[in-house]
């Protein structure tokens, strides 16, 4: 497991791990977060706080009060016990995870406006990379559910109801595809950690043994089925594309800049939180 720490502002820092194990990294973040807590509160440090962005060694882990129901079938991958919420979820290469260190109460954020921000995020990313993608389709956009935490594709039926809501965030005549980023925080004496999962380019036959976040039946997407991404060979030869197929495309690192980009200004309060999202 390699990591390198980058200080993105005076008071937030990213630190990127690879080929990463499930526990040893918990393991790290907890003992980070109640170093942190500590300091504060004995001493009244305020420490930077952290996005913790991780490439995952395959496993499923199971939150605080997920239920071993939800795992359909045992394979080799391991299953671990943590301590965020929700259900039961898979993490691996090819999917995006970022691990939200923060102090809830320096930023005078609620909970509710860390999981609307990081579900924010998420969205601004995910329909910035649909509307600069050349093979992506029009109708195609992301949104999050107050009802079920996370970041869904939807289409666009096209029908026009003058009783239905013109709003931007409104779900109305849209059609569910499936879900691409998952989020499960934690939450100790403000501290926030854990954090959100989004599938990039991942093989999603994982998501088969399971019943992603505890919902049967889930259909679990990723951005490459939708927008043109860089496969690992083209980004580690690059002559191998032709100038115009890598301006169309995106790689697992460019996605990951824009929404480290993205968090960051949120944690600065350079973008605020639009309305939250429907029911």
């Amino acid at each position: 497991m390699q990591n390198d720490t980058q200080p993105l502002n005076n008071t937030l820092v990213s630190k990127s791990l690879s080929a990463a194990d499930y526990v040893p990294t918990l393991d790290a973040m907890l003992a980070r977060t109640l170093e942190r807590i500590d300091l504060k509160k004995r001493q009244g440090l305020h420490t930077p706080d952290e996005l913790w962005i991780v490439d995952h060694n395959d496993v499923y882990t199971l939150g605080q009060a997920g239920k071993e129901e939800h795992i359909l079938q045992r394979t080799d991958t391991p299953i671990i016990k943590t301590d965020r919420g929700g259900q039961v979820t898979w993490h691996g290469h090819g999917q995006l995870v970022i691990y939200w260190l923060f102090d809830l109460d320096s930023l005078k954020w609620s909970v509710r406006n860390l999981v609307s921000h990081a579900e924010q995020a998420i969205e601004d990313v995910i329909n910035d990379c649909l509307r600069s993608s050349p093979s992506s389709s029009d109708n195609i956009s992301a949104h999050a559910r107050r009802d079920a935490p996370g970041v869904y594709l939807y289409a666009d039926t096209g029908a026009t109801d003058d009783s239905t809501s013109t709003d931007d965030n409104s779900l109305d005549n849209k059609i569910m595809l499936g879900k691409m980023a998952s989020l499960g925080f934690k939450i100790k004496h403000g501290f926030s950690y854990h954090g959100i999962a989004i599938n990039l380019n991942c093989d999603l036959s994982s998501f088969n043994a399971i019943n992603p976040c505890g919902y049967a039946g889930m259909q679990m997407l990723r951005l490459s089925d939708f927008v043109a991404m860089q496969t690992d060979s083209e980004q580690t030869e690059p002559e191998a594309q032709t100038e115009q197929q890598m301006s169309d495309s995106f790689s697992y690192e460019t996605v990951t800049q824009k929404l480290i980009d993205n968090i960051a200004k949120r944690h600065a309060g350079l973008i605020e939180l639009r309305a939250i999202a429907p029911k």
